[in-house]
């Protein structure tokens, strides 16, 4: 690989002692600092009455990410089909497209409502997702104009669409022609020379509308810092936080690296910690791109996203900044 393309995943995390406007706008002000470190696409997600997070309306908060940027690709990774009608998510994708055009990407999942009360609240019938796939090629024929109903806005070609996939769903993207975006454990099991999803992933695709050749992107927590001891640090309030969640059921605020006490967890949550870390690539600039070397050499992705919510700003800021860095020399 002769050029590293790296982009953002922001899910607009709410900091402990801070609000959900202040999560969003910070959202907002750090798609304006990735613009400016030249990354390729800045990335919002759908959580619903999830009190750790903000981003509950992906299409409207990438809508006011690219207001406030100028250049870089702005999508969803991503707008979860079970929770809405194809039509309905077709019209807001080609309203986006139409508004700020070739800069629109679409990451679609199949993920429910985290609780009970939220798939109620979604009207989501217990067999939603597997009418995925069905939902999905819907949503195309909408976006090609071949629908029972035409989607409005009309525009000349339509929103790249990438399937978020832990590795389950690629031989349906393959055989539509669309994008994958791969995350999850998949990409650190070395138990074969290549990441075998994504290697049955290119052999089985066919063109579509959306994408002519397949189209890669893997989807890490990352973190760069001065130090090591600092990078591991950024990635810490997360892991506690989704540690936490595995036993009270509720992913929370992030806290600060302060408030954070490691010895008050049982022995199976700190075990959960070490492995939400273990799961990540952090470290300084140098061993980072050692990590991203190995990393895009065995899973052969187009593009890597950066994920991972952080409860310091400055050091998210910083890392995002380093991380550029070691995408400019690569």
């Amino acid at each position: 690989m002769t050029e590293l393309h790296v982009s953002i995943l922001d899910r607009a995390h709410i900091r402990s002692r801070h609000s959900d406007a202040e999560a969003l706008a910070a959202t907002v002000n750090r798609a304006r600092l990735a613009e400016r470190l030249g990354y390729r696409r800045f990335l919002v997600a759908e959580h619903h009455g999830v009190p750790g997070i903000a981003g509950s309306a992906p299409t409207i908060l990438a809508a006011a990410v690219a207001s406030a940027t100028n250049l870089i690709r702005i999508g969803t990774a991503g707008i979860m089909l079970p929770a809405h009608q194809p039509l309905v998510v077709a019209e807001q994708l080609l309203t986006l497209a139409a508004l700020f055009p070739q800069r629109i990407d679409a990451g679609v999942g199949r993920s429910l409502g985290f609780t009970s009360a939220v798939r109620a609240a979604l009207r989501q019938q217990p067999d939603a997702a597997d009418h995925y796939a069905r939902d999905l090629a819907e949503l195309l024929s909408y976006l090609k104009g071949t629908g029972p109903v035409t989607a409005r806005p009309q525009i000349s070609g339509i929103p790249g669409v990438y399937v978020l996939s832990g590795g389950g769903s690629l031989s349906m993207a393959a055989e539509l022609g669309l994008g994958v975006i791969v995350g999850g454990p998949s990409l650190f099991d070395r138990s074969t020379p290549h990441h075998a999803g994504l290697t049955a992933y290119r052999g089985e695709f066919r063109a579509g509308a959306s994408t002519s050749v397949p189209h890669a992107i893997i989807a890490a927590n990352i973190a760069v810092a001065d130090t090591t001891e600092e990078a591991r640090a950024l990635l810490l309030p997360e892991a506690w936080a989704l540690a936490r969640s595995r036993t009270t059921g509720t992913f929370e605020p992030l806290p600060s690296i302060g408030e954070i006490d490691l010895d008050s967890l049982t022995a199976t949550q700190r075990r959960r910690v070490e492995a939400n870390l273990a799961g990540g690539i952090f470290g300084t600039g140098r061993e980072v791109e050692q990590q991203l070397r190995e990393l895009m050499g065995f899973t052969r992705a187009d593009e890597i996203v950066a994920t991972c919510g952080m409860s310091d700003v400055e050091g998210q800021t910083r890392s995002d900044e380093l991380l550029a860095d070691v995408a400019a020399r690569w």
